[in-house]
């Protein structure tokens, strides 16, 4: 379901916030206000996004979330994704969107939005990098220049195979394959100096309060 490319780019406009503190509170089938109103200032086919959550949030309620909205070049083409990650008391939702030119399956432009849920006690590491400029200078609960989000959870694991060596120069058996297995995952770059302080604020925020979640 997920674009595996999330685990290799970069992108701009992340916003989020730890929770619904200090905002109202949300009903039941309804997001928090704080989370529409990240996903209008992304830009990108907010209703859309905000459908697809609504029906894998299944009537649970959002404590934490993140919204990472990214540019990709595509050949000539410039292209925008947004992905969204929510937690609630039981379970990671990951959503993503991007939209496709007129192709064979359809006549006109369309956009595609797809939801994972993961439950928190699958959720197998989350791994946070943050990159901090002069160090020496740095201090407790400063805004680092850069931070990557690494979640993974086990759902596709990839096997690449090649043919077994010998070190017998001379040896002319087959040896079959050799090969290594590793997890896929997920992971959300944000740079300050493309998305500004207040994108990487929130990346930490929410890479805290999922770690929080997970610990339960």
């Amino acid at each position: 379901m997920r674009e595996r490319t999330h685990s290799r780019r970069s992108g701009h406009g992340t916003s989020g916030t730890p929770g619904p503190e200090g905002g109202p509170a949300t009903a039941p089938g309804e997001l928090p206000p704080r989370l529409l109103t990240d996903l209008e200032r992304a830009g990108y086919y907010p209703a859309v996004v905000a459908d697809s959550l609504l029906t894998a949030l299944a009537e649970e309620e959002v404590e934490a979330h993140l919204v990472h909205q990214e540019t990709t070049f595509d050949a000539n083409e410039v292209r925008r994704h947004v992905t969204v990650l929510t937690t609630t008391a039981t379970r990671l939702l990951v959503a993503h969107a991007d939209d496709h030119g007129p192709d064979e399956t359809s006549p006109e432009p369309y956009a595609v939005c797809s939801t994972e849920s993961v439950p928190l006690e699958q959720v197998a590491s989350v791994v946070v990098s943050q990159v901090v400029t002069r160090p020496a200078d740095h201090r407790p609960g400063s805004v680092p220049a850069e931070v990557s989000l690494t979640i993974s959870w086990g759902a596709v694991q990839r096997v690449d195979l090649e043919p077994a060596s010998c070190p017998d120069p001379d040896c002319e058996a087959d040896h079959g394959y050799t090969g290594t297995l590793t997890g896929d995952d997920l992971t959300v770059r944000v740079a300050g100096a493309a998305e500004g302080a207040d994108a990487v604020a929130a990346a930490v925020a929410f890479a805290r309060a999922l770690s929080a979640a997970t610990s339960r």
